[in-house]
């Protein structure tokens, strides 16, 4: 005879049954919004909508999407604050690269591997995100995520130029650490003239970045050496690394910069998980699960930053300011 449960299953009630099948299909279904929104980016209904002066001819259509501050962020050729248009990120997260990574994460869980483990990406795409090997594994991969990940990196550096007016002010030279095409840096020189900027990133990077003479580039590799400045900036880069390149990359910029009685220090631009966020703590773990099936990073809360911090050899950091779900942070010798 099989045990009895000591257990007493309580019976929901038919208003909770009602609410528990509406949300089962919701969060069976969500893949779908994101599908719906990579749909209208393809078939150009924000660009549309914006060249018809934010209104078009179908009055659900205009109820449905009116260009509020997000749609904003999809119209191709439009820069808002010096932002360039998402859609490419959004494209890239919603291709089948990305799902077919995500549907084998149950396996991979269940793998017994050595460290280092290649991620779920690693072991459906042969390659690494943004490892240069995929160039000649999957180029319309490649592609599609450096796209990506240029729209991803410039997003926001208008807010941090406003928000936190102290950040630069005071520097006189600054190494964008995989600075990709230098848009970064070149709107913090427009901002402050004065800063004597280098661009730091691969060959393959540097070589196809076009330049007005404002920043200087520099090909290299921020594990073995980073061009000497007041300042280091990682803007939107450790997350995609595991805690010991982590430690390696700020060991580096640590080399690069002087004493913090001369103005030294490490400017981190990144995710801060909080939970006290609200809607926006469930986007941080959205994103460090996605940093967990596409790369070896994860996001970081500020025990997780300040452990790394100290094993970097750093002897304090500041939070200057949360914008969003990310974070700026300044890290002193």
């Amino acid at each position: 005879m099989a045990a009895k449960s000591s257990q007493t299953m309580t019976i929901p009630t038919d208003a909770e049954l009602i609410q528990a099948q509406a949300d089962l299909w919701r969060h069976s279904l969500s893949y779908l919004t994101p599908m719906a929104l990579s749909c209208a980016i393809q078939l150009g209904i924000p660009t549309a909508i914006h060249r018809l002066g934010g209104a078009a001819s179908l009055p659900d259509l205009v109820g449905i999407y009116s260009l509020v501050p997000l749609s904003y962020l999809l119209v191709d050729g439009v820069r808002i604050d010096g932002d360039a248009s998402q859609t490419a990120l959004v494209l890239a997260v919603t291709s089948r690269h990305y799902m077919e990574a995500a549907m084998g994460l149950a396996d991979w869980f269940k793998k017994d591997t050595a460290q280092p483990v290649p991620s779920p990406f690693e072991e459906v795409h042969g390659a690494a995100l943004f490892e240069e090997s995929m160039a000649v594994l999957d180029p319309e991969c490649d592609k599609l995520f450096n796209e990506a990940l240029a729209a991803h990196d410039h997003m926001g550096i208008g807010t941090i130029l406003r928000e936190c007016h102290g950040l630069f002010s005071g520097l006189q030279s600054l190494t964008d650490c995989c600075g990709g095409d230098g848009t970064t840096a070149r709107s913090i020189v427009k901002a402050y003239p004065h800063i004597k900027c280098n661009v730091l990133d691969l060959p393959k990077v540097v070589d196809k970045a076009s330049s007005d003479g404002s920043v200087n580039y520099v090909a290299g590799d921020m594990f073995h050496s980073i061009p000497p400045a007041q300042a280091v900036m990682l803007k939107l880069v450790l997350h995609f690394w595991g805690d010991e390149d982590c430690i390696n990359i700020l060991a580096q910029c640590k080399k690069a910069i002087p004493s913090r009685e001369a103005g030294g220090k490490v400017i981190i631009i990144d995710i801060v998980v909080d939970s006290s966020l609200g809607q926006m703590f469930e986007t941080q773990l959205l994103m460090d699960m996605a940093m967990m099936v596409y790369t070896r990073g994860r996001q970081r809360d500020e025990n997780d930053w300040s452990s790394i911090f100290a094993k970097a050899g750093f002897s304090d950091y500041k939070i200057v300011k949360k914008l969003g779900v990310r974070g700026v942070i300044e890290v002193y010798p």
